[in-house]
């Protein structure tokens, strides 16, 4: 398998130029499927932090940038939609979040809302024993004695800690989300309206916002809390 990736066919949430170089670095297998940019992208392109895959692999191997939570080594780790991202050293703390567009971007968070994860629940089963299994976005699944409370399309806050629930934002009218993929991208809205499609068509949403509204894919959009865009800027 090839190492590189063609810049002209990466996906539209990659935050890199498409037409200044051939190829760019492919990201190794992992959370957020093939959306997923490689960490190396975010600390050369985005950031300036390192100039070099090389440089980069010094930096991650000295312990000091965590990924929601954990150590990171591997310059090529897939790093995607709502993950957090720790520069211990420089007491800097990032939430990926999408921008307007659609493309993947660092919003600076203080230290206290740098330590839980947003997660949009694609799936749920019953498991051996008895429990609950909630699939999330990027591939984590968490494991409820009673899941009854929780939904397929809801968002909940998970602590790197203990992987514990600690916040619930259910799909509904009046919920407030943001579109991460579409002409939408990156806007922020409550829930109008939603239309359910009868057979295999996907459901519509209709959002609402200050200057006017938008329909779109109910797919494209994830449930947040006001205090989850509220937390950027500020001093730790």
């Amino acid at each position: 398998m090839t190492k590189h990736q063609k810049r002209l066919s990466v996906p539209k949430s990659w935050p890199v130029e498409r037409k200044t170089e051939t190829f760019t670095v492919k990201a190794d297998a992992g959370p957020h499927g093939e959306e997923g940019v490689p960490l190396v992208i975010l600390l050369r392109d985005v950031l300036g932090y390192v100039d070099s895959k090389k440089e980069a692999r010094y930096a991650l191997n000295q312990g000091s940038v965590l990924v929601n939570g954990d150590a990171v080594s591997d310059e090529q780790r897939p790093i995607g939609m709502f993950d957090i991202i720790a520069f211990t050293e420089r007491g800097e703390h990032y939430r990926v979040f999408p921008d307007e567009g659609g493309r993947l971007a660092l919003t600076p968070i203080d230290a206290d809302a740098a330590d839980a994860k947003l997660g949009k629940i694609t799936g749920k089963q019953q498991v051996t024993g008895g429990d609950t299994q909630l699939a999330l976005h990027d591939g984590q699944t968490i494991q409820l004695e009673d899941a009854s409370e929780y939904a397929a399309k809801d968002s909940i806050v998970v602590d790197f800690e203990n992987d514990e629930i600690v916040a619930h934002f259910p799909y509904e009218e009046g919920a407030l989300v943001t579109a991460v993929r579409g002409s939408h991208a990156g806007e922020i809205g409550e829930v109008a309206d939603i239309a359910v499609t009868h057979g295999s068509g996907s459901n519509t949403v209709t959002v609402e916002q200050d200057d006017g509204s938008y329909d779109t894919v109910e797919e494209y959009v994830v449930v947040i809390d006001e205090n989850f865009t509220a937390s950027t800027g500020g001093e730790d």
